[in-house]
């Protein structure tokens, strides 16, 4: 099976060096970490997944470029993921090098886990656009493109404008490292199609996750794309081996289950070991 696993909040308080280690010597096969940046302490966004306030472990976080680099250094072969980058809060010239060196050390082990994000105030705090947040992303997304492919780049658009610039290093993976848009947006799939080359939905059942991947193949199709080239990952989902099988049975390529948050890196390891039990 290919089952990841995620980082639960507050982020940093145990070591990412000893969790992917950990993981990766259990068997899973990815470690993802999110990010939020700044949490504004009062907001009108309403929490994605109840539709009240936002809980406090959202203001705790880890930096997951610099957690996930710190995982690379101890770990060869478990994928290292962002489960997102929040694409509208970030200077695609500043993450181009970030995520190229990322995975060039890595041996290109990064995946690239985006979204947009629903966070209105924290969005316009970093300077995104949040009612165009897609179509900032979709540029951001040509650019980082354009640096991670190209000698020399050039970009000349409404978000994004430099002259002929030249970005190193390269990312090792080629042409770059999977773009992967989470979410359950109307248009995600059309966009995953135009633009990226997998999808990271959270909330979604088996007969959904079925019927969007028929979905997803046609627009492949119709697009001239290898369906089987564009893959779906189900992220934190409870470690339950049937649970888990259903996703896999439905056209999921890989699953991601989620720890409880713990005190101590002992314990961190305990529910890993009864995860892998779970689910490997």
């Amino acid at each position: 099976m290919t089952i990841g696993t995620s980082v639960p909040l507050p982020a940093y308080t145990i070591d990412p060096a000893f969790m992917a280690k950990k993981a990766e010597d259990l068997g899973f096969t990815s470690i993802w970490y999110a990010e939020h940046p700044v949490v504004p302490v009062h907001s009108e966004s309403p929490f994605p997944s109840t539709g009240g306030e936002i809980p406090w472990t959202y203001s705790h976080f880890d930096d997951p470029y610099i957690a996930l680099a710190r995982a690379s250094a101890v770990t060869s072969t478990i994928k290292l993921g962002t489960g997102i980058t929040l694409v509208p809060e970030r200077n695609p010239l500043v993450l181009a090098k970030e995520i190229a060196a990322l995975d060039l050390h890595s041996g290109g082990r990064f995946l690239f886990g985006i979204g947009t994000g629903w966070l209105k105030e924290e969005t316009e705090l970093m300077g995104g656009d949040f009612p165009r947040r897609w179509t900032q992303t979709r540029e951001a997304l040509d650019v980082l493109k354009l640096l991670w492919t190209k000698e020399e780049a050039e970009y000349h658009g409404k978000y994004f404008d430099f002259p002929l610039v030249r970005c190193f290093p390269k990312p090792a993976q080629k042409p770059y490292p999977p773009i992967i848009i989470g979410g359950m947006a109307k248009n995600v799939l059309s966009r995953i199609v135009a633009h990226a080359d997998g999808w990271l939905p959270n909330r979604v059942t088996p007969a959904e996750l079925e019927a969007s991947r028929k979905e997803l193949d046609r627009l492949a199709g119709e697009a001239g794309r290898d369906p089987k080239s564009i893959t779906i990952t189900i992220y934190g989902q409870e470690p339950n081996r049937a649970h888990v099988q259903s996703l896999l049975d439905a056209g999921a390529d890989s699953v991601v289950v989620k720890p409880e948050w713990v005190e101590t890196e002992a314990e961190m390891g305990a529910q890993l070991e009864r995860m892998a039990e779970a689910v490997l």
